[in-house]
């Protein structure tokens, strides 16, 4: 059955990016929103009014079943990118998260599940980020909950990470300061001399309230139960093309910023060496993401269309009207 228009919902790493927008969209819907909160102040800084505070952590048993007595439905938006060993791993915020998350769902009583994941998260894929997806996502199927998973492919918004990073990239304010980098995959070199070329994957980016509002539609629609969605933009672009609109877009940016490729396997190793001798933070990336940002990360349209009735804004268009804003 679909779930009515006046519910309660009670949101797991609702400060986050993904999370404060979720509350935004569900508010606007006419919902009561339930919110867990570690930091008074960042929940004071983003989140809207109307929405109400749990404090504790997402793996607290007791905070969670405070969360949720009395929900109708659970959105877990809790996801980290990258570990800061030993306490922030992948296992913690994914896996644990998420079966902490079902078990005092099904506790409380709360029907209705939904669980943000990530594109590209299989079991055998090449990275702990979405392997670690992956079981979470496992977790969810085995439970007794009207569950949904969403898996957006890279999120943007004006107030998101990766829009901020690439910013201080185009203004010079943080390193590389005289270039724009992605991570490539090597080509295997053709012709002679053998020169391997640089090669850029694919992606989709989406933007956060597109990705809130497949949440408010999950929400209403019985048959997206027991449903995994691609949350993808309507662009395929590859890295040139996404960092040279981003940079062509931002008021005050260098418009002649060369964009350059680092080879992703060898930015990873580097990451993960610097790891093993205490220097991992000294990196603005970790061993996965390089990997990640290597694979293609596309989607079809077709199913969230038809079922949810999505239709997600271009990037161009949508960067335009915030660029002001990041």
């Amino acid at each position: 059955m679909s779930t009515p228009h006046d519910i309660t919902v009670a949101i797991v790493g609702a400060t986050g990016f993904v999370g404060r927008h979720v509350t935004r969209a569900l508010l606007a819907q006419g919902h009561a929103v339930r919110t867990l909160v570690r930091d008074r102040d960042k929940a004071r800084a983003v989140l809207p009014p109307g929405a109400s505070w749990v404090f504790g952590d997402a793996t607290s048993r007791t905070a969670l079943n405070e969360l949720m007595t009395g929900a109708n439905a659970v959105v877990n938006c809790v996801g980290i990118r990258r570990e800061w060993l030993p306490d922030v791993t992948f296992e913690n915020a994914h896996q644990r998260t998420t079966r902490a998350c079902i078990e005092a769902a099904e506790s409380a009583g709360v029907a209705r599940f939904i669980q943000i994941s990530a594109l590209g998260t299989r079991p055998n894929a090449p990275t702990a980020y979405h392997r670690s997806k992956h079981e979470a996502e496992q977790f969810v199927r085995r439970s007794r909950l009207d569950w949904t998973i969403l898996r957006p492919s890279l999120i943007h918004g004006p107030d998101g990470e990766f829009m901020k990073i690439v910013k201080d990239w185009t203004l010079g304010r943080s390193a590389p300061f005289f270039v724009l980098p992605y991570f490539a995959r090597v080509a295997p070199p053709a012709g002679f001399p053998p020169i391997p070329k640089p090669e850029s994957a694919r992606l989709q980016p989406v933007h956060v309230d597109d990705v809130a509002g497949a949440v408010v539609a999950c929400l209403r629609q019985a048959e997206a139960i027991g449903e995994v969605y691609p949350s993808v933009g309507p662009d395929i672009m590859d890295w040139p093309q996404l960092l040279a609109t981003i940079r062509d877009s931002l008021p005050l940016s260098d418009g002649k910023k060369k964009i350059v490729p680092l080879p992703g396997v060898l930015a990873s190793a580097f990451a993960r060496a610097a790891e093993a001798v205490g220097l991992g933070a000294a990196l603005p990336f970790g061993p996965s993401e390089p990997i990640m940002a290597i694979e293609d990360n596309t989607a079809a349209l077709d199913k969230a269309r038809h079922q949810l009735a999505i239709h997600p804004r271009p990037f161009a268009a949508s960067l335009r009207q915030y660029a002001a804003q990041v």
